[in-house]
């Protein structure tokens, strides 16, 4: 009787520790899911990156060391591997997209012009899905981190190598422009 009690024991703890590890898996897979629905609205982006630069370029020849950062940032992006690889090239092509928009406040024939607004307005929509599969991932992410470091799971999880993972988050040097109110002039 005693050894039924045992092994009704040892089978119960081996389940319980299965779907530990599987929690985690499925928590893993979340979060690489939610990156790559990130990835397509980066590649978006990125398509049209070329198709800015090239409508600013007859308007703003002199920029060139702006539009030159812009196409720097945007080969970085698309050539970065690894998801924290992405994050960190991400955000240096958004830092990038802002000196270009600081830089066109300067003609303003091009803001009027058709082929540029058209362009505007699609960055501007794949920027805003871009910071709704953001804040998707970033909840996967809060998700996987939870799972990693809570009792008991943190000991599933550090036998089988899971730890936790970086949010996408706005780098710390840009903090500071987003806290700051937006000039607006007429």
């Amino acid at each position: 009787m005693v050894i039924i009690v045992i092994i009704v024991i040892v089978v119960l703890l081996a389940i319980w520790l299965v779907s530990l590890y599987n929690r985690l898996v499925k928590l893993r897979n979340n979060r690489e899911n939610a990156f790559a629905n990130i990835d397509v609205q980066l590649k978006q982006r990125h398509d049209l990156i070329p198709q800015l630069v090239a409508t600013v370029k007859g308007y703003a020849a002199h920029e060139k060391e702006v539009l030159t950062r812009v196409t720097e940032a945007r080969a970085a992006a698309m050539s970065a591997t690894t998801i924290n690889g992405k994050i960190a090239a991400e955000n240096q092509l958004a830092s990038a997209l802002n000196g270009l928009k600081v830089a066109l406040e300067a003609y303003p024939d091009l803001k009027a012009n058709q082929n540029f607004m058209h362009l505007q307005t699609e960055i501007a929509d794949i920027e805003n899905k871009l910071a709704a599969t953001r804040r998707f991932f970033n909840s996967a992410t809060k998700e996987l981190n939870n799972g990693v470091q809570t009792f008991p799971s943190n000991i599933i999880a550090g036998m089988f190598g899971f730890h936790t993972e970086p949010m996408f988050e706005v780098p710390k040097e840009e903090r500071q422009a987003y806290d700051k109110a937006p000039e607006i002039q007429f």
